[in-house]
């Protein structure tokens, strides 16, 4: 196995890291003596008629138990009033301590990471300032908490050209990104974290039906158009509980995110990787769209993704059950890197890569006979044992900088310089062969 350099950084799940999120409760009176009011319309009014004074001890009491723990919790209380009033009409003449109160009763904390976090993504910071000479970075990660639901948090950090990274101190409050206006519940939406927030702040929830259950395995790239205009776009399964679409993520500073579903034939398929650039003239992307391996797919439109071309399927015992791309493609002066994961016997993963044709990645240039990386005796328990996996990596330089997920429970840092991955591929000696002949 290629050796790599392996960070003493490593992330784990920390139930501690919570959110304020609306708290729905449905509106059928429990008891039939209550009559017609509404359970929302009961707690609305009995909050109305409450003195001042007992308002205030109320909101003393919520104040001490969350202020702490959450950023502006009174705006959070007030907009949730809002949403209430909106459907509840009337409290017009309420003063701003007992809507607030109303907005706490409709408000519960959730914490978004208590189960796992895992499956990184990375791409270049917007911001490459204070760098000392490497790259400063952005990586997503997938959380887990209560009822499996995912979600999409951030952290930032700079990686050095000795191959070392560094990560930036967590923000001390965690907040939910806001849809714009009111999110439809199916379709198109954007969603909104605070201008005034750290990246590492924001947490992206499910919106709509087809997430309800999930905004699962984001990988992101850096995508650079033919004027040379640079935006953030990631493809993310979006899973309702019971189907899994793929859908598409874009931002230009990771304040604002638009969320938009795929159509086509491979909209349903998961672990669509989009190229950095159009491959001539067209939307490139590679997938597996057979449940084991891995497909090039190209599209006049980056919504719109169909049947595409077979280029990489299971050959090695490692990676016999199944195969796929662990992200976006990377560009070399080489080829594109392709980092793949395979499947093998107790349903163990492990990371490969490959190196496709620049000019045209149907062709496959070179594949890991061996595999890059996999689970080692002190890295196999957790959430799912034997796993190791990734959402993308990031070229700095000379190396290929790599998180990774450890069975769905933490994750590590690793490197590689291109020179001794490309040797790992076989690409120098298939070159030097292909020369001589």
């Amino acid at each position: 196995m290629t050796e790599m350099l392996i960070s003493p950084t490593m992330l784990r799940s920390n139930p501690d890291r919570v959110v304020i999120l609306p708290f729905t409760i449905s509106s059928t009176p429990r008891d039939s003596a209550m009559g017609a009011m509404s359970r929302v319309g009961r707690i609305c009014t009995a909050i109305a008629a409450m003195p001042p004074e007992v308002v205030k001890a109320e909101l003393e009491i919520v104040n001490r138990d969350f202020t702490g723990r959450h950023w502006q919790t009174r705006g959070i209380f007030l907009d949730r009033f809002r949403a209430i009033q909106a459907m509840q009409g009337d409290m017009e003449n309420l003063d701003e301590d007992h809507m607030a109160l109303i907005g706490a009763y409709f408000c519960h904390e959730y914490s978004y990471q208590a189960a796992a976090v895992m499956n990184p993504s990375v791409v270049p910071h917007p911001d490459q300032t204070n760098n000392n000479g490497g790259t400063n970075f952005i990586m997503s990660t997938r959380t887990v908490g209560e009822g499996h639901i995912s979600t999409v948090s951030f952290r930032e950090g700079t990686f050095y050209q000795d191959g070392t990274m560094e990560l930036k101190p967590e923000a001390d409050f965690a907040v939910a990104a806001k849809p714009q206006n009111n999110a439809p519940l199916d379709g198109v939406v954007t969603v909104h974290g605070h201008q005034a927030c750290p990246i590492s702040e924001t947490v992206l929830f499910p919106v709509t039906r087809s997430q309800s259950n999930g905004l699962e395995d984001l990988r992101m790239v850096r995508f650079h158009d033919e004027n040379g205009a640079t935006t953030y776009m990631g493809t993310y399964t979006a899973y309702n509980g019971k189907e899994t679409a793929c859908e598409c993520l874009e931002t230009s500073d990771f304040r604002s995110f638009r969320l938009t579903p795929f159509r086509g034939a491979a909209s349903g398929h998961k672990g669509l990787g989009i190229f950095p650039r159009k491959i001539n003239g067209r939307w490139a992307a590679v997938g597996r769209l057979d449940h084991e391996s891995i497909f090039y797919l190209e599209s006049d439109d980056k919504y719109t993704w169909n049947n595409g071309d077979k280029i990489l399927g299971p050959e090695a015992p490692w990676e016999l059950i199944q195969m796929g791309n662990c992200g976006s493609p990377i560009e070399l002066e080489e080829g594109w890197l392709v980092l793949t994961h395979g499947v093998g016997a107790v349903r163990r993963y492990s990371l490969g890569a490959a190196l496709l044709d620049k000019n045209d990645p149907r062709i496959v240039l070179a594949r890991s006979k061996e595999p890059l990386l996999s689970p080692s005796e002190d890295n196999r328990e957790g959430y799912v044992p034997n796993v190791i996996y990734t959402c993308g990596a990031l070229r700095c330089g000379e190396w290929i900088f790599m998180p990774y997920g450890v069975a769905d429970s933490s994750i590590h840092f690793a490197s590689i310089k291109i020179r001794d991955l490309l040797a790992h591929l076989g690409y120098e000696a298939a070159a030097q062969k292909d020369a001589a002949e």
